[in-house]
């Protein structure tokens, strides 16, 4: 199977579990939810991304022949140290294309890998950190993980309607917005329900609050 990335770039992870941890990021191509294009936003099952997933022209991004090709292009990216390489695998939706030979292949070259998914795709097997982030009137097929990360609020779809999933964590993430009041109340929204529903957590987007990728 060839892969399609969009970008891949070297950072800190900026939210949830292992926010503040050195991390290589593989965002794929393509979503399940909205086509990426701005003039079908309102349609979208998801309306509030702020990611560009469309197409394989961003920073280190490309099409890859295989699994190994692939492997080989994100580990140029990790330093020459010897704590094994932490790969993000992103979108978009990143199990429209991830697959087994993927994830074998990464682990050959030694690489811990997470992944960050809306839910709607089942996942392969032996994949070591599983983020779901579930959306409003989506399916949920992936039922079980690591993190669950609820952007907050959002119509349709509250914190206890997800809580009950097999995941180990439990984030709420306030959601962005470009008017800074509606910012600060959905953070201040999003605190007072972490108070009081204490098996939540609070989830910031650091990486925006420190000016990084």
């Amino acid at each position: 199977m060839s892969y399609s990335v969009k970008e891949v770039f070297y950072s800190l992870q900026g939210e949830g579990f292992h926010s503040g941890r050195p991390a290589i990021f593989c965002r794929l191509s393509n979503c399940n939810l909205w086509t990426g294009r701005e003039a079908d936003r309102n349609k979208a099952i998801c309306q509030f991304c702020d990611t560009d997933f469309i197409g394989t022209n961003g920073q280190n991004g490309g099409r890859f022949k295989d699994a190994k090709s692939l492997c080989q292009h994100l580990l140029t990216f990790w330093p020459a140290l010897k704590t094994p390489p932490f790969v993000v695998l992103t979108g978009g939706e990143p199990l429209l294309q991830v697959d087994e030979a993927l994830i074998q292949q990464l682990h050959q070259y030694q690489f811990e890998i997470a992944i960050e998914t809306n839910g709607t795709k089942s996942a392969p097997p032996n994949i070591d950190w599983i983020c779901m982030s579930p959306k409003a009137d989506a399916p949920i097929i992936l039922e079980t993980g690591n993190e669950l990360k609820l952007v907050y609020p959002q119509p349709n779809l509250l914190p206890k309607d997800v809580e009950q999933l097999a995941y180990q964590y439990f984030y709420l993430q306030p959601m962005d917005d470009s008017d800074p009041v509606v910012r600060q109340h959905n953070l201040q929204q999003t605190i007072n329900y972490c108070l009081q529903h204490p098996k939540w957590q609070l989830s910031l987007q650091t990486h925006k609050l420190l000016g990084i990728d």
